[in-house]
């Protein structure tokens, strides 16, 4: 199936015309047929999606993806519309890239390679530049092959094993390699800092609660509203990347508690972007408690959760006591509105689906339900557990104090990080009801 981008409007000079393909290939795997999702994410990334296309496949193709019917269908659908690009929903093989773009005449990127270029010119901090740099270098080591195709069959002389094309890449490889591993080395050093504060924090027995969420579900705007803090926030996939910490006094519990945005994340997140961020996202998965950020305006809010549940499993936070807390109650229609505004939902999906959970609807772009949420909080704080401290070398204690006096981790707006454990008392018995360049990437 194809068609205009509904969304389709003349794209500024400096803008890249991109066409969508999505392709369903049933087994019950992930699919989005309106490809909304896959738009979002490339006007974030600067492209202008002019047309969606929509195939059915019970199995890639091995060297299109699509098959060379669809392929040549797209082809034409590129020099009709005077596209500069085509994106993918699905990730591609590199062979499947080479070969696209050598069909369709211009670039190819997939849903990895749009994200990570999103996350490359949002990343603000030292330690995001890092990661990205990590996940990017882990992507492109796959797809050397296709920046020196032109060399590969270069027969070398007399004794000689290989053509240049053969050796520029393993010279490549090499450097990639060399570079991954001194990024990670630099990481450590990043992690150990973190961690340090976090001990710090621990030892002064800080209550430590993280937003985590689906990208754009409001965290950002939710935290300044909690916080009056003024961390970025707009309507757009991974406005916030680095991670933020602010304290939060609770009136009801006439203490602090620190609070911290995080990324936010997505359907088919990469596992080696989960890998690049585990700094990141280890104040997620160290925290005593999580509020799980929904935009109930969503129409796959089912999915969006399940997605979230599946990347706090993957960084060992899935244990972790949740508020769910249900933003954007603004802009729901009244018939949409919930009869209560705080209840208790079965949680979706991991090890833990079943389990109860404490909801709350609130507008964190209204300040509705802002109080309500600061009360559900100061309740499941003074329920659990005081956080324990575990001992500390003396060199540990040096540098904790160093984190403390501002001298650890350099965030993008110069702040610190934070920290996991806690359980929801039992609910009550009554229930309701519930940017590029207009000649598009090179890979």
């Amino acid at each position: 199936m194809t068609t205009q981008d509904p969304t389709h409007s003349t794209p500024p000079p400096e803008a890249a015309r991109a066409i969508l393909v999505g392709v369903d290939l049933g087994r019950g795997e992930a699919f989005d047929p309106t490809l909304d999702e896959l738009a979002l994410l490339a006007e974030s990334a600067g492209d202008t999606p002019v047309a969606r296309v929509v195939a059915r496949r019970k199995a890639p193709d091995a060297a299109l993806f699509i098959g060379s019917g669809k392929a040549d269908e797209i082809k034409l659908m590129v020099q009709a519309l005077g596209a500069h690009t085509v994106l993918f929903d699905q990730a591609i093989s590199p062979a499947q890239q080479r070969n696209l773009e050598r069909h369709l005449g211009v670039p190819v990127a997939d849903r990895t390679a749009l994200i990570l270029e999103i996350f490359a010119a949002r990343a603000q901090s030292f330690e995001g530049k890092l990661q990205v740099e990590l996940a990017r270098l882990q992507y492109l080591a796959t797809r050397l092959v296709r920046r020196w195709s032109h060399l590969e069959r270069q027969s070398g002389g007399i004794g000689m094993r290989g053509g240049p094309g053969e050796r520029q890449i393993e010279l490549d490889r090499r450097m990639i390699d060399d570079r991954i591993k001194s990024i990670k080395e630099r990481l450590k050093k990043v992690q150990k800092q973190r961690a340090t504060q976090r001990r710090a924090r621990a030892r002064n027995g800080v209550f430590r609660v993280s937003l985590v969420g689906y990208t754009n579900a409001g965290k950002s705007t939710l935290f300044n509203a909690l916080t009056k803090a003024r961390a970025y926030a707009a309507n757009q996939l991974f406005a916030t990347l680095d991670t933020t910490t602010r304290s939060l006094y609770l009136e009801e519990a006439g203490t602090s508690v620190s609070l911290s945005d995080t990324v936010g994340f997505i359907r088919d997140l990469p596992h080696k972007l989960v890998e690049a961020f585990k700094a990141t996202l280890q104040e997620a998965a160290d925290a005593d408690l999580l509020l799980h950020v929904v935009d109930a305006a969503s129409p796959v809010l089912t999915e969006q959760m399940e997605e979230v549940e599946r990347v706090l499993a993957e960084i060992g936070a899935q244990h972790i006591p949740q508020i769910l807390v249900y933003n954007k109650l603004d802009l729901l229609e009244d018939n949409q509105r919930p009869r209560q505004l705080q209840d208790w939902l079965t949680r979706v999906g991991g090890e833990h689906g079943g389990q109860r959970l404490p909801r709350i609807f609130v507008s964190a772009a209204k300040g509705e339900g802002l109080d309500e949420l600061r009360t559900m909080i100061a309740s499941l704080m003074q329920a659990a557990p005081v956080p324990e401290y575990s001992g500390m070398t003396d060199a540990d204690d040096e540098a904790g104090d160093e984190a403390e006096r501002g001298e650890g981790v350099e965030e993008a707006d110069g702040s610190d990080a934070d920290d996991v454990d806690l359980n929801p008392q039992d609910p009550p018995q009554d229930r309701s009801d519930p940017q590029d360049h207009p000649q598009g990437r090179t890979g």
